[in-house]
């Protein structure tokens, strides 16, 4: 078979997955024999979102806490992950229900400066998310390879692009993809869990005991807590569950809506859970005796004589699945929030461009990678409100919702959950910013 034969067939094999994946939910939804206990069909919208959760700002924010306080964050960690479960199934429960994602009903309902402002602002987060997941990338390449991070940030960009085209046969083989990475990132931590010398009493006591040692460890907590609700995933999530097993009416909706808060819960635990691996490989091999680690960097260089080079490789190689799939899925996000806003729609290649411009802008001119994701978490919390506030208000409404709309328990806990977030994200920039927060360092 010629090579330009073997393309055609691939893509016709793959555009074939996905009409099988949609022919297959349309049988659950007509309840055909067989079709309730295929939840695999249902799988794919929820686990691309929990890239989110796993990508290179969680890996430093964690450390961090490992190394510097043992298990005693743990339960912070164990928080932040519920209150995204549950504005990850509001998201997908505003697309499920009105066929709509979130920017496209802010575009609807805002006023014309309003919704300027706020697509500004959400395109500026979507350049500063790919940032912090592109440079993860590059760093796990270049400290991997042995070569220059320049390198490792065009190497990054080509694998991304390359997934991303996976979007044009359909979109079963880029959550594919991803979930294979998500499953990479998942066994990169379990190897770490077996070779690190673990208490696992303690980390039992840190998940299940709420308590901040210090001042210091305040602020690392608001840092877990106030960047783990990302303003992409948001946008993200609401969009990914259209455009497969299209609802015909109120018995399809909630079936819909059953299936994906399933897949959030197992999709976000499981991000959970890596995060709780995060802190507690640091906690292991760097409290006792480098307590002072912080930087991606640092941690690699250190693991290797503490654990051995397999510890550190599996590090290496979970930074990189982390950093690849995660910018992968910020520029759908990114793609998704400019038609949303404005009804226009982009080359992806000039999407890419564009996204990716700011983390070779930062690395030509010198500035500390492990800084710049810190600022990009900075302006991740400068544009959380958008998409939080939307999504409470939105999925409360009963013209919006219908009979979906949020129930007084579920809009209580949404608000409280979104009024936590939105102060320690407030928190997070005054310390940015050098504004003095009472109760919080010196």
């Amino acid at each position: 078979m010629a090579a330009g034969d073997l393309a055609v067939a691939e893509k016709r094999a793959e555009g074939a997955l996905s009409r099988s994946t949609e022919d297959g939910i349309r049988a659950v939804l007509d309840g055909r024999p067989g079709g309730r206990a295929r939840f695999l069909l249902f799988a794919g919208p929820a686990v691309t979102a929990s890239i989110a959760y796993m990508d290179p700002g969680n890996f430093a924010t964690n450390i961090q806490a490992g190394a510097r306080y043992g298990y005693s964050l743990l339960w912070v960690v164990l928080a932040a992950n519920l209150t995204a479960m549950l504005f990850q199934a509001l998201s997908a429960r505003l697309g499920i229900v009105t066929g709509k994602h979130l920017a496209e009903h802010c575009r609807e309902a805002m006023p014309r400066p309003w919704r300027l402002a706020a697509w500004g602002v959400s395109e500026i987060a979507a350049m500063a998310t790919d940032l912090a997941e592109f440079l993860g990338g590059a760093i796990g390449l270049s400290l991997l390879a042995g070569i220059p991070l320049m390198a490792g940030m065009g190497i990054t960009a080509v694998v991304t692009y390359a997934i991303l085209m996976l979007e044009n046969r359909g979109f079963r083989p880029l959550e594919i993809a991803i979930g294979a990475m998500v499953g990479t990132i998942g066994l990169c931590y379990a190897a770490e869990l077996l070779i690190a010398p673990v208490a696992w009493g303690e980390a039992a006591k840190g998940l299940v005991t709420p308590r901040i040692p210090d001042a210091e460890a305040l602020t690392i907590a608001v840092g877990i807590i106030g960047a783990t609700v990302m303003p992409h995933a948001l946008f993200l999530h609401s969009g990914l569950t259209q455009g497969r097993g299209a609802p015909r009416n109120e018995a399809d909706r909630r079936l819909l809506v059953r299936f994906s808060d399933r897949e959030v819960l197992i999709a976000l635990a499981l991000a959970g859970l890596v995060n709780m691996a995060m802190v507690i490989m640091a906690a292991s091999a760097f409290h006792a005796g480098h307590s002072e680690v912080a930087e991606i960097q640092e941690a690699y260089k250190t693991l290797t004589p503490l654990l051995g080079p397999a510890a550190a490789g599996a590090f290496l190689v979970s930074l990189i699945a982390s950093g690849v799939s995660s910018s992968v899925v910020g520029t759908m996000a990114g793609q998704m929030v400019m038609q949303g806003f404005t009804g226009w729609h982009i080359p992806l290649l000039v999407r890419r461009l564009v996204t990716m411009a700011p983390a070779f802008v930062v690395v030509a001119a010198g500035v500390d990678p492990t800084r710049a994701l810190v600022l990009s978490q900075v302006v991740l919390s400068l544009a959380l409100p958008v998409p939080m506030i939307a999504l409470v208000v939105f999925t409360s409404r009963p013209s919006v919702m219908g009979a979906f709309a949020n129930g007084p328990w579920t809009r209580a806990a949404a608000t409280a959950g979104a009024a936590v977030v939105l102060a320690l994200n407030v928190v997070l920039l005054a310390q940015a910013f050098g504004v003095p927060v009472p109760g919080l360092g010196e």
